[in-house]
């Protein structure tokens, strides 16, 4: 039931892109203002546009971290969030482990060259 302009900036916001600006980059593609995005998000997705796009953050590290061998720090910054430990924490949230533990549990039985 969402209307175009939030379902085309919610697409839009799982590009590094826009997700690297936060919410902000959230609310720039709907080109509506930021209140009117919060309430129209809260009523139809139950979510934030800063929660929202938090989750398309950590899902995109989490696909960086297993694969990719880049340092969490540029991982980090690539999402947009270049303080570690605030990444930690959303991390942990999202996935219930850190990134490092994420990392190894998944490319365990990945063969290198």
């Amino acid at each position: 039931d969402a209307p175009d302009w939030l379902r085309s900036a919610c697409d839009a916001a799982r590009d590094p892109a826009t997700f690297r600006d936060g919410a902000a980059g959230l609310v720039a593609a709907t080109g509506r203002a930021h209140p009117h995005v919060a309430r129209t998000m809260r009523r139809l997705m139950d979510v934030t546009p800063s929660d929202f796009v938090n989750a398309q953050r950590m899902r995109w590290a989490a696909s960086r971290l297993t694969g990719t061998t880049d340092p969490l720090a540029e991982i980090a910054a690539e999402c947009g969030i270049p303080n570690l430990s605030h990444f930690h924490k959303l991390f942990r949230t999202a996935h219930g482990t850190t990134p490092l533990a994420y990392r190894r549990a998944r490319q365990r039985d990945v063969l290198q060259p």
